[in-house]
């Protein structure tokens, strides 16, 4: 473990550095955890890849995974752990990962897909009714404690994204979400820049198969406790901000749109006071939504607009957002934002078309494994978008107002899904809406409405 947390392991050892649903570990058990796992894996043969793989739900031992990993000079690969065995087993055959963490959720799944993938070593909690998975407790026990080396080379995650077609393909964290380095404590020093580190204890909302919660979890290294949910419940959350009084944490508007439609008798018991900061990302936040929230909780809040393969390409916080309602923000280097037409020539501000942004540094999206999708995503190099129509106002303010592959034409006019969602997320019987477009026989194509439940 690095300074910062070791230092909380020598002050304060019993005090918790971890808590998920069944369980609160002290800075002392955790150094020792992160330290004997990290050992194992910088002796373990993990190929020239240096790939391990984590499908297991949320939980301090999924972090833990993940963090030994890291220290370990490993990169972790989440696997969504609603995948099923096949679409496990390409991931891990894709990533070339060569030891698999599991829990009792995944093992069964994680068994064939680990067969399929050639992987020798599963590794799991809960899971002793398992012949072939090698215990968790009992595996760390065969790991050194003493603290592991400072030389190791930090690896950056891979990551898989979802598509609307095709196989996911893999995309290593960018460097605007990994703090890189070539030791562990140039690494944790370029962490401690992140937004999240002036704050106390962490909450870990979203599953840590997405890049958020993943990040956050490392905010544990700079001697921030962290406090996981198993599964996103709105009362169950409140509840457990005012039980451990975290103050930062990083949510998407869903849980946003849940808490809020929670009664007002159920709101108003539960202390959220504590919390200093909350970012916001994975889609973009209906207006009325992040006003009751902005008013709920106060104004805390940081839209963080991007993608796994980029990053943070945006962002705006809740003073700038009261200014400019709706908007996502300004990019943020080495990013500059642009509304192009489909010959990509630029639009002038206010005027609605694609979205592009153009990386500085030239990196753009990668996609280690595939040159061919790497090439297709930026038509120049750096030069790239994440797939929304929007504009540009006066002031550099970014406003999306929808994909342009969702966009649906119906009797020649152009119809935005979007839109119509905005419209309807408003309504007090509407918790969450998908908007489609679908065939039709007079306007060849038409908008169907799809209620979550």
């Amino acid at each position: 473990m690095p300074k910062f947390a070791q230092e909380q392991a020598v002050r304060t050892p019993n005090s918790p550095a971890m808590t998920d649903p069944s369980k609160s570990l002290t800075w002392e058990q955790v150094d020792e955890i992160i330290n004997r796992a990290a050992n194992l894996i910088l002796e373990a043969d993990l190929g020239e890849k240096r790939r391990i793989a984590v499908f297991a739900e949320n939980a301090s031992e999924t972090a833990l995974a993940h963090l030994g990993g890291l220290f370990g000079g490993a990169s972790s690969v989440p696997v969504n752990f609603h995948l099923t065995a096949e679409e496990a087993s390409y991931i891990l055959k894709d990533s070339e990962s060569q030891i698999l963490f599991v829990d009792d959720k995944t093992a069964e799944r994680a068994i064939q897909a680990a067969k399929e993938a050639g992987i020798a070593l599963i590794i799991g909690w809960e899971c002793q009714e398992y012949a072939e998975i090698t215990d968790w407790e009992d595996w760390l026990l065969s790991g050194s404690p003493d603290p592991c080396p400072d030389e190791v080379v930090p690896r950056p995650n891979l990551l898989y994204t979802s598509g609307t077609t095709g196989l996911p393909k893999g995309t290593e964290l960018p460097p605007t979400m990994f703090a890189g380095g070539t030791t562990m404590t140039e690494h944790i020093e370029g962490l401690s820049q992140s937004g999240f580190a002036a704050f106390g204890t962490h909450l870990v909302v979203g599953p840590m198969y997405h890049t958020g919660p993943l990040s956050g979890m490392r905010l544990l290294t700079l001697g921030t406790p962290s406090v996981i949910l198993g599964r996103f419940d709105a009362e169950t959350t409140l509840a457990t901000i005012d039980k451990y009084k975290t103050e930062s944490a990083l949510m998407v508007p869903t849980h946003f749109v849940r808490m809020l439609a929670l009664p007002e008798d159920v709101k108003k018991k539960y202390d959220v006071s504590s919390m200093k900061f909350a970012a916001h990302t994975g889609a973009k936040c209906p207006v009325d939504v992040m006003h009751e929230m902005i008013e709920w909780w106060g104004p805390i809040f940081r839209d963080a607009y991007g993608a796994s393969e980029v990053g943070t390409v945006c962002a705006i916080t809740s003073e700038e957002w009261l200014k400019n309602p709706g908007s996502v923000g300004k990019a943020i280097p080495p990013f500059t934002a642009y509304v192009l037409d489909e010959n990509l020539n630029e639009l002038p501000a206010g005027t609605e078309g694609r979205l592009f942004f153009r990386d500085s540094t030239g990196r753009g999206i990668i996609y280690p494994n595939d040159p061919q999708k790497t090439a297709q995503s930026n038509p120049e190099p750096g030069l790239f978008t994440l797939g929304e129509i929007g504009y540009i106002n006066e002031n550099g303010y970014v406003f999306i107002t929808d994909r342009f592959s969702d966009m649906v034409v119906s009797g020649g006019v152009n119809i935005y899904p979007a839109e119509a969602e905005q419209i309807l997320i408003d309504h007090p019987e509407v918790a969450d809406i998908g908007c489609i477009g679908i065939p039709h026989q007079d306007l060849g194509r038409t908008c169907c409405v799809n209620c979550a439940n």
